[in-house]
């Protein structure tokens, strides 16, 4: 169903790969809402991907670019104000990989040269293209930027790694440019944690299906697909979410809030052979 929640509005989507990624489904769902958009990855992503499949099914453009390159950003926001003509009103940060994680190699066995392109993927590219579309002028007065994050970031999550050192540096970005630009242009910047989603990143964290299971099981409403993610983007990409920024908004069945569930308790007192 669409709500007209972005008519008129314009974008750029970074980070879609194939019809598991969230960034694929935020992409759709903005069309769905009235926007034009922007893709953008890497050139090998584009390739190992479907990203050029999306591209012709919506009718947009794909920029290649490396989200660690300043250059490549730049092109990416001047790609996308030539083709609408003006400055976007919303971007989407859905980037994140590591080596380390990738490899296997556990967070007190971590290879710091991995650990430092980890850093830069997933986390320091967010600063560059804030801090590229801001010396542009890419993002109009009282635009939205989203980054995805997840709740290892404040928490410990075994078979994450480094990707939760990331994860936080991301959050921090959001909060301290988020002061700068929304004071200056009113832009506002915010990340979501969402529930644990089987992307192609998330398939290469290890443990990922138990952990899928057992945040079903102790989220009260169970965990939130890429849908709802997308959907919970398009609001914070329109007009009704204008005085929002700075912030980590949970969208994860509350499973951010829980201790422990019954159905946690049941499959805890099974393993140890006990009754519930």
């Amino acid at each position: 169903m669409s709500y007209n929640l972005l008519a008129g509005k314009v974008g750029v989507i970074f980070g879609a790969l194939n019809e598991q990624s969230i960034a694929w489904r935020v992409a759709e769902r903005a069309i769905e809402e009235g926007a034009k958009i922007v893709l953008t990855n890497t050139a090998m992503a584009i390739r190992m991907g479907n990203l050029n499949e999306l591209a012709a099914k919506i009718g947009t453009t794909v920029v290649p670019a490396d989200a660690t390159s300043e250059e490549d950003l730049e092109q990416v926001f001047r790609v996308a104000m030539e083709t609408f003509g003006r400055p976007v009103d919303f971007v989407l940060h859905s980037i994140g990989m590591s080596p380390n994680v990738r490899k296997g190699r556990t967070y007190d066995n971590l290879d710091y040269k991995y650990l430092q392109t980890t850093l830069d993927i997933s986390a320091i590219s967010f600063h560059k293209m804030l801090q590229t579309a801001k010396k542009l002028d890419a993002i109009a007065e009282g635009g939205s930027v989203v980054a995805l994050t997840y709740i290892a970031a404040q928490r410990t999550f075994l078979g994450y790694g480094d990707m939760a050192d990331a994860k936080s540096l991301l959050e921090s970005i959001a909060r301290s440019f988020g002061y700068y630009y929304g004071r200056e242009k009113g832009v506002r910047i915010n990340t979501v944690s969402q529930s644990p989603t089987m992307t192609t990143a998330g398939s290469g964290v290890k443990g990922m299906t138990d952990l899928l299971d057992f945040a079903e099981d102790l989220s009260p409403l169970g965990n939130a697909t890429a849908d709802d993610c997308a959907d919970y983007c398009i609001t914070l990409f329109s007009d009704l979410t204008r005085k929002i920024t700075m912030q980590n908004l949970f969208n994860d069945g509350g499973f951010s809030s829980m201790g422990m569930g019954q159905e946690a308790i049941e499959v805890y007192l099974r393993g140890k052979g006990k009754e519930a």
